[in-house]
């Protein structure tokens, strides 16, 4: 596993510079902090150092956002070695990555971009995440990603694509839980059905974010929920992780994301107790459950 085993929920935040302070303010509400791998790339020995007596307060996540792990080519070895350097500095708890792709022919897209769900691309991902495994040394927890399109050439629905990688490489999931509710609600899904056919066995690691409704140029639905992690979790994602945790039967390390528009840090930890009240509702639900979860 990518994580080490937990015997009690974790409940974090992503760091991000502008929140720095007030994440240092108020670390004895928060259970771990999730870095991006990149972000640290060029970050100074100081600055790694700081990072790393940070971990030494609070559990370390480091998460990755460009290695493209779910393509038919091989992920960047350079950029492999330089995230690799990145965990031997900062010794994260764990790191994940998203089953996404992010260049094509040599040329960068940026953009997480989700792949044709087909065999070619479980047969890539789960190449590159063993190629992952050899290198970092240990696998990363991989991440459903959103899109606003369906991906051409696909012949399997995400959840059983998800599932076959996750399973054919021996590697955990990070369920993003606004990505798997943009996916559902743009794609005629009902969400909490669409959540049942994730390989919930595997989740430990859980995001939470929000996004904003867009209006689509063609097609239907008429509308599209956008992922831009630029607004507050919606009511229908922490119904979501009420679900999940009445699902699991193992813990789950649960982690706000916020890229910009940042309210005030008292905002933001009120999403966490929701997050907090979320699961424990789930788990009240599950009694049998909720005494695994616990020491």
């Amino acid at each position: 596993m990518a994580v080490a085993a937990e015997r009690r929920d974790l409940f974090g935040i992503g760091w991000r510079d502008p929140l720095a302070a007030g994440i240092f303010a108020h670390l004895a509400e928060i259970d771990v902090v999730e870095v991006i791998a990149e972000n640290c790339l060029q970050e100074s020995a100081r600055g790694l150092r700081s990072l790393r007596a940070l971990g030494c307060e609070v559990p370390l996540l480091l998460h990755g956002v460009a290695l493209g792990p779910a393509s038919v080519s091989a992920v960047d070895p350079r950029h492999l070695d330089r995230i690799a350097a990145v965990i031997g500095a900062l010794e994260p708890r764990g790191w994940s990555e998203h089953l996404a792709f992010v260049r094509s022919g040599g040329v960068e897209i940026g953009h997480l971009a989700a792949p044709p769900r087909n065999g070619a691309t479980i047969g890539g991902a789960v190449d590159n995440l063993r190629r992952l495994r050899t290198v970092v040394g240990m696998v990363p927890a991989v991440e459903n990603v959103a899109t606003l399109l369906a991906p051409p050439a696909s012949n399997h629905e995400e959840p059983e694509w998800v599932a076959a990688i996750a399973a054919a490489a021996d590697v955990p999931l990070l369920l993003d839980l606004h990505n798997l509710y943009a996916n559902a609600v743009n794609f005629g899904f009902d969400p909490l059905t669409y959540l049942r056919r994730f390989p919930l066995d595997r989740v430990a690691i859980v995001h939470i974010s929000g996004g904003i409704w867009i209006d689509s140029t063609e097609g239907a639905p008429a509308r599209r929920l956008l992922d831009d992690h630029l607004h507050d979790v919606p009511d229908a994602v922490f119904t979501l992780l009420e679900a999940l945790a009445q699902r699991c039967t193992h813990a789950l390390t649960v982690v706000l994301e916020r890229d910009g528009r940042y309210p005030s840090i008292g905002v933001l930890l009120d999403q966490l107790r929701r997050a907090r009240r979320a699961v424990a509702t789930g788990r009240r639900r599950r009694p049998e459950v909720h005494q695994a979860a616990l020491p």
